[in-house]
């Protein structure tokens, strides 16, 4: 057999903060192949995305390496100097991050972020830098690709926005990519389509891939070799085939195992209606010229009607781009919109925002990206209270009650409170989130993606936890999501969405069972 692209001994990785020492990974050791896909899985936390980020030594200074090698063609990485590191960064070796929200600059357009890579590496003039950049996003199937070369990442969906990285990321045709939960912000059909393409490229560029991922359909699907990850260490590593079929370890039957499942908490449809839109509109203008002429506009939601009653669960489903959203904030008056807005016996669009304000604490919404949602500033406990600070509920003695037991019903750790988002996973900045939310005890949550970012066996005990919430507290929910099993899981009723407009609404049973748009048909091949 040929010798590895990529060696990783023996390696182990602790974060210290002051006395505190977190041992985040501990003597894992990988080998990577030239034109293979290696999957490496495990749950939230496990170490996962910490092995893969000290491959290219971007993790903070907090970080340490006790022991172990990363070896990539004869030099251990761990001891390059930082000039020669930042040649291979993007270069030899390319990264997708899982959130592409806070990896992407908010004040450049995404021209110039994919246009700084091939100025950097490629050292390419302005106008064949912005030919390349267009056949990237074109590459990565991004509509109107010319367009969307000068927007904003806060223009785009998170699905989009994912395109983006995946798009620089190749940018330089790098011999490895690690590919740190690439299809996360993206449905199911373009999932398929995006992880085609990457094979592609694969073949094409001889190129080995890290798939960092907790979506075992895509392991089994897309992967030649897999390594199993939990609690810092690889318990098990083999062929697809051999560790699907004869698990070894009892944490990889475990994680096999794993599935969302259940039904939707029991409700009564004679209930009352919570939250009602007629006709609702987002449309955003498209300016042109010195004056700023409006010229067109991009129709986010284009005249979408719902009901949602006390206690029942509306899921909204649809590709990236079809409003999804866009649709969620606008019920929360976070974007303008045209149109009725009704919550309750209030009409939502007759209020300003400081009417509008008090009625905040029973409207709440858990981002899809928890990480550039979250004061990379503030501790966990500061985050929780500031909800409680900004509506002055109760003193501060009992915010601290209210915050251990937000912390507690989401399944963290409270004593975990005093330490800051980035030490912990994607999943447990997931669930800060939406203890964030639960703290004011909102009777209407909005819920944007809230388990794309958690692993398989996580994202049903979150599930769980949103089903005891729902029922413990009569909780109603808009849930936004691209996995239709999660959706079967939670929602009595669907809507699908294309391009801002509602192709089809009905029972959750009805749509899932007897689907008669044609979106809707392709939509369910995909995913169940």
């Amino acid at each position: 057999m040929s010798l590895p692209l990529l060696s990783i001994k023996n390696l182990s990785v602790d974060f210290r903060q002051g006395t505190r020492v977190t041992n985040a990974v501990r003597n894992a050791s990988l080998d990577l192949y030239q034109g293979e896909t290696l999957a490496l899985v495990g749950e939230s936390g496990s170490g996962k995305s910490v092995t893969a980020h000290s491959v290219l030594r971007l993790l903070p200074v907090s970080a340490s390496h006790p022991n172990g090698e990363i070896i990539f063609e004869g030099e251990n990485l761990l001891q390059l100097a930082d000039s020669k590191i930042r040649g291979i960064r993007g270069n030899r070796i390319g990264m997708i991050f899982q959130e592409p929200m806070s990896s992407l600059n908010p004040l450049h357009t995404i021209e110039k972020q994919i246009k700084e890579v091939l100025f950097i590496h490629q050292g390419l003039r302005q106008k064949q830098a912005r030919e390349r950049a267009l056949e990237l996003l074109e590459m990565v199937e991004i509509q109107n690709a010319k367009k969307r070369l000068g927007a904003f990442p806060h223009e785009l969906s998170g699905g989009q926005r994912q395109r983006v990285m995946i798009a620089m990321a190749l940018a330089n045709n790098p011999d490895i990519l690690i590919a740190d939960e690439p299809t996360t912000a993206l449905d199911v059909t373009v999932q398929a389509q995006v992880l085609k393409l990457l094979g592609q490229i694969q073949q094409q560029f001889r190129m080995a891939i890290i798939l960092i991922t907790h979506d075992l359909g895509l392991v089994r699907n897309h992967a030649n070799r897999v390594a199993v990850m939990t609690q810092g260490r690889i318990i098990e590593t083999g062929e697809i085939e051999s560790v699907f079929l004869k698990p070894k370890h009892p944490y990889t039957k475990k994680l096999l195992g794993s599935e969302p499942s259940g039904i939707p908490v029991p409700v009564s449809i004679s209930e009352t209606t919570l939250v009602t839109t007629q006709n609702l509109k987002v449309w955003f203008p498209i300016q042109k010229g010195i004056l700023k002429r409006t010229v067109d506009h991009v129709k986010a939601v284009d005249g979408v009607s719902l009901q949602i009653r006390k206690g029942h669960s509306l899921g909204i489903v649809g590709e990236s781009g079809s409003g999804k959203t866009t649709l969620g904030l606008a019920l929360l008056r976070l974007v303008k919109s045209e149109g009725e807005i009704e919550f309750g016996d209030i009409l939502l669009n007759s209020l300003n925002q400081k009417q509008i304000t008090p009625l905040r604490k029973t409207m709440q919404i858990v981002f899809q990206d928890p990480f550039g949602s979250l004061s990379p500033r503030m501790t966990v406990e500061q985050i929780v209270a500031e909800g409680l600070e900004i509506h002055n509920i109760n003193n501060e003695q009992d915010h601290k009650k209210q915050i251990i037991q937000a912390l507690q019903e989401v399944d963290l750790d409270p004593d975990s409170r005093h330490r800051y988002p980035h030490e912990f996973s994607g999943g447990q900045r997931q669930r800060i989130a939406i203890a964030r939310a639960l703290v004011l005890k909102p009777s209407f949550l909005v819920l944007d993606e809230p388990t794309s970012s958690l692993d398989r066996t996580v994202q049903s005990q979150v599930l769980d936890l949103l089903r005891n919430l729902q029922t413990k507290h009569n909780l109603t929910y808009l849930f936004i999501s691209h996995d239709l099993k999660i959706i079967q899981a939670l929602c009595h009723d669907i809507i699908v969405m294309k391009d801002g407009i509602a192709v089809e609404a009905g029972s959750a049973d009805k749509i899932l069972k007897q689907p008669q748009n044609p979106y809707t048909k392709t939509l369910l091949e995909a995913a169940l």
